[in-house]
């Protein structure tokens, strides 16, 4: 039986095998059966044909969904971060230019903050702080009651508003002068 035959023969088969092994697997049934076309290739190249070409499809399918799951949790891809979803690998960390980029969006915020009128400056830097705290614990270290935590929040994160958009609105004639 030469290989054009076998590829006749097996095809319908392995198209079904691999479409039901992939779900189970969370690979792609495309790539099952081109990895078992290879194994077949290369064993007709090798030792010729199996002898009993159905289960020796059936168990190269198996394998070959087995071997895609053990490469699929170990390899990462290259390209943006995303969240990895429940039976997903995580990603890269973020990148070099990515890290740059969010720090230097946090100094500008912390500096706008620092800029701010009256206790808006400490009230902020208590609620962008790491320890993420709770409304109670920011009252206590403000020493201002918990009801006007909200109303002054507000104000604060309004004048904020308020002075970024200035000053990004603002055009910079980088260098030319007008």
């Amino acid at each position: 039986m030469t290989f054009s035959d076998l590829f006749t023969t097996l095809r319908p088969l392995l198209a079904v095998e691999a479409s039901a092994e992939a779900h189970g697997h969370g690979v792609d049934a495309e790539d099952l059966e081109q990895g078992v076309w290879l194994r077949l290739l290369e064993r007709t190249r090798w030792l010729g044909p199996p002898a009993a070409p159905a289960a020796w499809l059936r168990t190269a399918v198996r394998t070959e969904a087995r071997a895609a799951r053990r490469r699929n949790l170990r390899e990462v891809p290259y390209g943006r971060v995303r969240e990895a979803g429940p039976y997903e690998p995580r990603c890269a960390a973020p990148s070099l230019e990515d890290r740059v980029v969010a720090a230097d969006a946090q100094r500008t915020l912390r500096s706008a903050v620092r800029r701010l009128p009256g206790r808006c400056p400490r009230l902020l830097a208590v609620m962008l702080s790491p320890a993420d705290l709770t409304y109670r614990e920011v009252a206590d270290a403000l020493d201002i009651s918990q009801g006007s935590l909200g109303p002054v929040r507000s104000r604060c994160l309004s004048c904020l508003r308020r002075m970024l958009a200035a000053e990004i609105a603002t055009p910079q004639h980088r260098g030319r002068k007008r």
